[in-house]
């Protein structure tokens, strides 16, 4: 499953963030399994329904523990991971602690894509969106070329 969308929300004086009907469309039953929220990349949280923590969890016990950028890689991306259940008002709570990292006050963004919703305090979000990224067609060219049309 491909999540879709960007919504932007409020969290209740309790710290509790509404999941979008949108958003809780496309979840179907996999918001009923509850979800795995943890630390994401570039300061936002990362919010995975249970069925998709379960096959990133594959990934992470198919690494060599061995090694020790592996092991560093599962500590960061495993801190902090905690198990969140919808409560019947489809209303999740997020922990205090994850909250603080991602510098979530009151507004947030809800980025969904691939098997992911990312978390974003909403000025964070857009800040990060509005950085200077360059020409986004020689991005796109770079992230999605497949390297055929560069051996002619």
């Amino acid at each position: 499953m491909s999540y879709l969308g960007e919504y932007i929300c409020k969290l209740d004086a309790k710290g509790r963030l509404t999941v979008p009907s949108g958003l809780k469309k496309q979840l179907d039953n996999e918001g009923r399994e509850g979800f795995v929220l943890n630390r994401g990349f570039e300061g936002c949280l990362g919010l995975y329904p249970h069925k998709d923590w379960l096959v990133v969890s594959k990934k992470l016990n198919d690494l060599n523990l061995f090694t020790i950028k592996n092991r560093a890689f599962v500590r960061k991306f495993q801190n902090g991971a905690t198990k969140l259940d919808m409560d019947g008002n489809g209303r999740v709570l997020l922990p205090k602690d994850l909250q603080e990292f991602a510098g979530i006050s009151k507004e947030v963004v809800l980025f969904a894509y691939a098997d992911r919703i990312e978390i974003w305090d909403k000025a964070k979000y857009e800040e990060v969106m509005n950085e200077e990224m360059g020409d986004f067609a020689t991005l796109a060219e770079e992230v999605m070329s497949d390297g055929k049309d560069d051996e002619k």
